[in-house]
């Protein structure tokens, strides 16, 4: 029988404390994630014409650090929320426990690679001077 979601579970009963705070991390950084993908999808969709999102664009956005720190922060709680929900998914469906270990590690070996690509494109991103795509992205 399909049965409806309260979207919400019982705290885990066992699995000691590192269960009990992922539990309560995967709710509080899916909340956070919704307000932050929120405000990117306004600004880098609705307010600024998506033809208009260039390379001169983002460096120009990335001339203030405080950009730079909301990309990182979305990055961060997006990768550690997602790698997550897929660490629940594999204990639920590895039944070996040599395949659980396994595929645990390759998904935290690529929460760190992706982690650190994001990172390092963020630190290391150089802006340049603005420059305007055509006349349909003049400043009004």
């Amino acid at each position: 029988m399909l049965r409806l979601s309260k979207f919400y579970g019982p705290r885990p009963a066992s699995g000691g404390v590192f269960e009990t705070l992922s539990w309560y991390y995967f709710r509080i950084s899916g909340v956070v994630l919704f307000f932050l993908v929120i405000i990117h999808l306004i600004i880098m969709h609705v307010s600024n014409d998506v033809a208009c999102t260039t390379f001169a664009f983002v460096s120009a956005r990335y001339a203030n650090p405080l950009w730079r720190l909301f990309d990182w922060l979305l990055l961060t709680i997006a990768l550690t929320h997602g790698m997550n929900g897929l660490r629940v998914v594999i204990d639920d469906y590895a039944r070996s426990p040599r395949t659980r270990v396994l595929l645990l590690s390759i998904a935290a070996v690529l929460l760190l690679v992706f982690f650190m690509l994001g990172t390092i494109t963020l630190i290391t991103f150089h802006s340049v001077a603005p420059q305007v795509a055509g006349p349909q992205c003049l400043p009004k």
